[in-house]
């Protein structure tokens, strides 16, 4: 799995968002320690949280599985973009020989990563047979890997983190949220590290 952080909004744009509130701009210092103070102690102390909304991530993530996917999906205030099957399985059907780690993602658990690569054979040879992308993607395995651009506010990567941190969120999706926190700039960390689990 790779997370790429794309872009992200600077963290002056939610301080002057919360200043704008009360119309304090002058007690702003650009950005600085009395702003990110501000953002924790109004977002996250005070729980004005849609103030924290302000603030956007764009990630590019690649070789997280359909089943990370469909976890990803129940977040309901991001958006994501991803790779469409409908045009990319003839890496599938023109790869001969299958890499199938280039195209699953393994749990470790040797009768499912089994039941995995028949799949995938099996799909392989329904594609080379001429049966179309469309029809032909319901069989693809939830471990089939994806990729896709994700963008999301501060107060639902709170919520993300939070859930998906659990010991009790699916290993995979887990290491997802890991991976994300790792990739978010330094500076805008400490809006997060209390919400991991």
């Amino acid at each position: 799995m790779q997370v790429t952080l794309l872009h992200h909004t600077p963290l002056t744009v939610c301080s002057n968002a919360i200043r704008t509130c009360w119309q304090s701009f002058d007690k702003s210092d650009n950005g600085g320690e009395k702003d990110r103070d501000l953002i924790d102690r109004v977002g996250n102390k005070f729980k004005h949280a849609s103030t924290l909304e302000h603030l956007a991530y764009n990630f590019y993530i690649k070789g997280i599985s359909r089943a990370c996917l469909q976890e990803l999906a129940r977040h309901r205030m991001t958006s994501l973009s991803v790779k469409s099957t409908r045009y990319t399985l003839k890496e599938l059907k023109e790869s001969g020989d299958i890499d199938y780690t280039k195209f699953l993602v393994f749990t470790g658990n040797e009768t499912v990563d089994d039941a995995s690569k028949v799949a995938l054979d099996n799909l392989q040879k329904i594609l080379q047979s001429g049966v179309s992308n469309d029809i032909a993607k319901y069989c693809l395995p939830e471990s089939y890997k994806t990729e896709l651009t994700w963008s999301i506010n501060a107060r639902s990567l709170q919520n993300f983190l939070h859930l998906r941190s659990s010991k009790d969120a699916l290993w995979e999706i887990r290491n997802l949220a890991n991976t994300v926190l790792d990739a978010l700039p330094q500076d805008h960390k400490y809006l997060f590290e209390d919400c991991m689990q």
